[in-house]
């Protein structure tokens, strides 16, 4: 018997050296967003816009509340995103833990359908690389169309154009895509 316990143990230690308690089993688990808000402040003053998307029962469930607005032509805007969770209880800032994330996630703004705008982003994570929490939109002539932001988790924010808001390089996963109708006048 005694000769045998050598062995044990070393089967022993090598069975329990491969089931590590730090070893990560579960996944970063995905935060639900129930709501966004994409506030655009003209910055020489005047009203805001609001544009929001509120989807308390998560996919596949009723069709979320969007709702779009309208912009002044020839107008500067600095634009704020507020992202939550308002079914949790209490509720929960998706944007504050974006921000601590911030190398993991990136929003893209782009526009289509003939809405003549361009989007820049005015913030930066801890490597200079965008995330979108903030950005400026500055809007041309009379025109309407559709604004899309998309959220990317985990994307590569060193491809080419990916800086300046191209998703096509991106890679990652899309944790929420929402298209906005847009008026500007």
């Amino acid at each position: 018997m005694f000769k045998l316990l050598p062995a044990y143990l070393l089967i022993s230690a090598l069975i329990f050296s491969h089931c590590r308690l730090d070893d990560p089993q579960i996944p970063n688990e995905e935060e639900l967003i129930t709501t966004l808000r994409y506030t655009l402040t003209p910055v020489n003053g005047g009203n805001s816009a609001v544009f929001t998307f509120q989807d308390y029962d998560g996919e596949g469930g009723e069709d979320p509340l969007i709702s779009g607005g309208v912009l002044t032509a020839n107008t500067e805007y600095t634009g704020s995103l507020e992202i939550l969770n308002e079914i949790s209880f209490p509720l929960v800032d998706i944007g504050q833990e974006i921000q601590t994330e911030d190398t993991e996630h990136q929003f893209f703004l782009a526009t289509s359908g003939g809405l003549l705008a361009n989007v820049e982003y005015a913030d930066t994570d801890s490597n200079g690389h965008p995330v979108g929490l903030i950005t400026k939109l500055i809007t041309r002539s009379v025109s309407s169309g559709n604004l899309t932001i998309t959220l990317r988790h985990e994307p590569d924010k060193t491809a080419p154009g990916v800086s300046k808001g191209d998703l096509s390089q991106a890679g990652g996963e899309t944790d929420l895509e929402i298209v906005f109708d847009v008026q500007i006048q």
